[in-house]
C-alpha cells in the first residue's frame, strides 16, 4: 500500500479545513463529495491521526488538524512559488543575463531595446558591460558574457553571429576643412589626409573593412593617431588632427568643430551584429535575442 502523502491530499485537506464543510469544499475543488471524503480518510490513515471531528451538525479540526493546516498552507505556498519560478526560468522571464556591447551600439536602437527589455522582463538580473569587439568575442567564448552586440565580428568558431543593422560609412571632417563645404565626399579625395582611427586590436574585422574602403579607391590611409572611442576620435578630428571614416550612427554625436558627410559612392556597409555562443539554448538568451531582432527590424 502506498503510504506517501501527495500534494492533492494537502490541497483537499486545506479546502475542507478552511470551509469546515465537505460539501462546500467539494464544490470549491470541483470534485464530488464522496471522493473528497475518501481522500481525507486516506490522509488520516497515512498520518495515523484524525484530522477532523465530524458530527451530524458540523466539522471541526482536531489538534493534529490545526497543526497540519498551517504547515500544509506553507508547503503549498512554497510549492506554488517554486513552480512559478521554474516556469519563469523556462520562459526566459527570470535569471541572470550578462550583455556586452560596443560603444557605437549606443548610437543605434540598442538603448531603446535594452529599456524595453528591462520593462518586459523586470525579474531578470540584467548586467551590462561595455567592451571592444575583440574583447567581447573573447568574453562570449569564455562565458563571462552571454549575449553581445559587436561590429563586423566576421565568422568566429564557437559563436553564432547575425547582423542586426547595416550602416553606411560617412566621412568625419574638421568643420573648417575644404571638403566640409561639399554635400557628399569622394573617398579618393581623402587619400592625402591624415587619419584618426581605432586600433586594429580593438576590432580587427571593422578595422579591415575601413581599410578596404580606402584601398578600393587606390590608397591606404595614413593613420597618425589612434583612439578607443568614437567620441574621442571625432573630438581629435575637430581639433584638426585628421579625418576619419565612421559608421553613420556617429552623426548622433554632437561634437564641436566636426561635420559628417555622406560618401559620394557608398562602399560595403558596416554591420552591428548580435552574437552568442553557438551551443546556447537557454530561454533567457532566446527571449533577449528575439526582442533585439524585433526592435532592430522596427517591429517593437
Amino acid at each position: 500500500m502506498n503510504r506517501d502523502i501527495e500534494i492533492r491530499h494537502l490541497r483537499y485537506f486545506v479546502a475542507v479545513a478552511e470551509e469546515l464543510h465537505f460539501g462546500r469544499a467539494a464544490a470549491r475543488l470541483h470534485i464530488a463529495q464522496p471522493p473528497l471524503s475518501q481522500q481525507i480518510r486516506r490522509l488520516e490513515e497515512i498520518l495515523g491521526h484524525a484530522l477532523f471531528l465530524r458530527t451530524s451538525r458540523d466539522v471541526q479540526l482536531t489538534a493534529a488538524g490545526e497543526e497540519l493546516l498551517e504547515r500544509a498552507r506553507h508547503t503549498l505556498r512554497k510549492m506554488d512559488a517554486d513552480i512559478s519560478a521554474v516556469r519563469k526560468i523556462g520562459r526566459g522571464e527570470a535569471g541572470a543575463l550578462t550583455v556586452g556591447f560596443i560603444g557605437s551600439g549606443m548610437l543605434t536602437a540598442l538603448p531603446k531595446m535594452l529599456g524595453r527589455y528591462r520593462r518586459q522582463y523586470p525579474q531578470v538580473d540584467l548586467q551590462l558591460r561595455e567592451l571592444y569587439t575583440e574583447g567581447l568575442i573573447d568574453s562570449l567564448l569564455n562565458g563571462t558574457v552571454d549575449v553581445g552586440f559587436l561590429r563586423d565580428g566576421g565568422s568566429v568558431e564557437g559563436l553564432r553571429i547575425e547582423a542586426l543593422l547595416a550602416e553606411p560609412f560617412v566621412a568625419v571632417l574638421p568643420r573648417r576643412h575644404s571638403l566640409a563645404k561639399q554635400k557628399t565626399v569622394a573617398v579618393k579625395s581623402l587619400q592625402h589626409e591624415p587619419f584618426v582611427l581605432f586600433a586594429r586590436a580593438w576590432g580587427s574585422m571593422a578595422w579591415r573593412k575601413t581599410m578596404d574602403v580606402c584601398e578600393a579607391h587606390g590608397f591606404t590611409p595614413r593613420v597618425v593617431q589612434e583612439a578607443p572611442q568614437w567620441l574621442t576620435i571625432m573630438t581629435l578630428v575637430g581639433a584638426g588632427l585628421g579625418v576619419t571614416l565612421a559608421p553613420a550612427c556617429v552623426k548622433k554625436l554632437a561634437v564641436p568643430d566636426t561635420i559628417c558627410r555622406n560618401l559620394r559612392t557608398q562602399p560595403d556597409r558596416t554591420h552591428l551584429e548580435l552574437a552568442c555562443r553557438a551551443t546556447e539554448t537557454r530561454p533567457i538568451v532566446t527571449a533577449f535575442s528575439d526582442l533585439a531582432q524585433r526592435v532592430f527590424r522596427g517591429d517593437g
